[in-house]
């Protein structure tokens, strides 16, 4: 493991341990919002995310430290701050783009934590070309009920939607 690697994880572990972690309280069966609810919100705020924008992201994210981000444009990030950073670094990459499609593979939910995983389709202008490309992600989103709404507390998105060799993961 790189050093890099190394000082990232010790990072995520250490707010990982500093989180504040709320009593747990009874929650009614009336949500302010549902899960599926929470959902359709993520799926618009990638539409918005192939715009250019991720101001609906940072709507759907957990204020907690021991909130993560891992996306296709950088190392993970854990905590609001870096959150921010990250997916504003992410956004920046999108233009012109619009959400197209949302192949589900598993969704599932208990009474104070849901997580999906999908393959997420959008088409924009990528990386400051003038052509509307077709980009697929593997996203795996974890969500917590918190204060009675569902917050995202963990995404993972990248690119690997189809078989791949095994040298694929050698870097050198």
């Amino acid at each position: 493991m790189s050093e890099e690697n190394v000082e990232l994880s010790h990072r995520a572990n250490d707010a990982f341990n500093r989180r504040s972690v709320p009593p747990r309280k009874e929650v009614a069966m009336t949500h302010l919002e549902t899960f599926d609810t929470a959902i359709e919100a993520s799926h618009r705020a990638l539409d918005e995310i192939a715009r250019g924008n991720p101001d609906p992201f940072f709507e759907l994210y957990s204020d907690r430290e021991d909130a993560t981000l891992a996306n296709p444009y950088g190392p993970p990030a854990c905590g609001r701050h870096e959150i921010e950073q990250a997916g504003q670094r992410a956004a920046s990459n999108y233009r012109d783009g619009k959400a197209v499609e949302f192949q589900n593979f598993a969704k599932f939910e208990t009474a104070d934590l849901g997580y999906m995983l999908e393959i997420e389709r959008f088409q924009a202008k990528v990386a400051g070309g003038e052509e509307v490309i077709s980009v697929a992600l593997r996203v795996t989103s974890i969500f917590r009920l918190e204060e009675g709404g569902w917050k995202l507390l963990h995404r993972h998105a990248d690119p690997i939607t189809a078989t791949r060799p095994p040298e694929s993961v050698i870097q050198d």
